[in-house]
This record gives structure tokens, sequence and C-alpha cells, in this order.
């Protein structure tokens, strides 16, 4: 992962739809590295030259899907996205890093890339009882070196921090110096998200945290996302603060 000039982008396909609706973040993305996250079953829309990239919560169901074959042609990676949630098996949240291990070994049996995306609060699981903030528990396991060991590309899920820009860029330079000691190719990606927890974030804001980080990571997993089970806090998406903040740095 030599640092691009022109950053690398994961949107997922609604997200998709809805940027590229816009012809200048068409354009830009259309000339960026792009993966159209899909979910299992979906087909992708390959908007703006988009790779497909598919989806999974479960390092199991995820081995399951390549091995039957079970992708939609021409997918270019899977993503795995282990956290502490229903969706994540309860042995895959308490050992992601062979889980990991296991979902990379069955993608690239398949020619397939594996995005791996770790959330923080897998803290939670494996270090339970303490009380530092989740990012910081997250450095302290050695999660991202461990997780990147196994990974093409690692996602950093830092949009939790992304009012603090400073917080921002400090976890995702420390957490990316981590994953590059353990694998020096390894592909980074940062978290980005126009509703995350905890109330409204500006365009400005995810632009800040674009350009503090984008000497460290190759690009962003920009999340637009709205009420649903995954995320039953959210309030309506938010498309026009990704769109603007894709427009400010395309």
């Amino acid at each position: 992962g030599g640092r691009r000039s022109q950053p690398a982008w994961l949107l997922a396909r609604p997200a998709l739809v809805s940027v590229v609706a816009n012809k200048k973040v068409e354009a830009g993305l259309a000339r960026s590295l792009l993966y159209e996250l899909v979910q299992p079953g979906q087909q992708p829309l390959a908007l703006a030259g988009a790779r497909a990239a598919v989806v999974f919560t479960s390092a199991a169901s995820l081995v399951t899907a390549v091995r039957s074959g079970a992708l939609p042609a021409g997918a270019a990676a899977v993503l795995y996205d282990p956290e502490a949630w229903p969706y994540t098996p309860a042995g895959e949240q308490g050992d992601p890093v062979a889980a990991t291990a296991r979902a990379a070994a069955a993608a690239h049996a398949a020619g397939l890339q594996l995005i791996a995306a770790p959330g923080l609060d897998l803290t939670t699981v494996l270090a339970p009882g303490r009380t530092a903030p989740r990012s910081q528990l997250f450095l302290e396991l050695g999660l991202a070196a461990a997780i990147a060991a196994h990974a093409d590309v690692l996602d950093l899920q830092a949009q939790s921090m992304e009012r603090d820009t400073a917080g921002y860029a400090s976890f995702v330079t420390a957490a990316a110096r981590q994953a590059r000691r353990e694998h020096p190719g390894v592909g980074l990606v940062a978290g980005l998200s126009t509703n995350p927890p905890g109330g409204a974030v500006r365009s400005g804001q995810l632009v800040a945290a674009i350009r503090a980080t984008s000497r460290v990571v190759d690009g962003y997993w920009l999340n637009i996302p709205g009420p649903g089970d995954r995320c039953p806090g959210c309030q309506q998406a938010q498309p026009d603060v990704g769109i603007a903040a894709l427009a400010a740095v395309l």
C-alpha cells in the first residue's frame, strides 16, 4: 500500500447510488480505486467503474459462500466485519484474529482479496471490564497488527471519533503504524460516517478527518447509514453530507 495521491473509496451499494447522483463526485470516484460493498445475494451495479466486494459479518458464512461459489461474477474481494453484535458468532468475537485468518485463506484460495474491518467494540469482549476508551484498548491489544497480518486491506473503524479531528488522526496514525509494522504491504482505509453515534456531523468534519489522515492511509470507507437492524440508533440517512465531503476532496 504505497500512499496513492488519489485515495481508494469503499461505499455500500445504496451509498454509492446516492453519491453518484452528483456528477462531480461520480467523475472523481471513476478516477479512484472504488469498491462497491454488496450484501450476500445482491448484484453489484458497478457504478463509476467500482469493483465488487461482498460483506460478511461471520467468517464461517464467508468461507461457505466463497467455497460454494455463491458470489457475484467478477467480485474482486470479500469483506469480513466482525463486531460485538449478534451478527458475528460469539466464537469469532472471542478470537477475531483466527477468524480473519480462516476468511483470508478461503478468499486467497479463490483469487479474492480479503478486506478486514474489525469493530472497536470487540475490545468489550477481548478486554472485559476495562474502562479505557475502545480505541486505546484496540491499540493496546495489538488488533491492528494481528488482523493486518492476514488481510490484504484493513479498515480502521474510526468513524465514532470523526468529530474530534486530532483524536481521529491520532488513532488512525497509531493503528496504521502498528498494522504496517506487521504487514508492510497491507492496504489501509479509515472509516467515516455521515451518521456516527452521538448526533449529527457536518461535511466539514469529514473533510477535516480526511485531510488529517490522507498521508497515513490509502483510502476511506464512507458509511451513509440509515435506521435499521444494524444501526438501531441511526437517524435518517444523510447522503448530502457525504456528497459534500466527497465533492470537496475528489
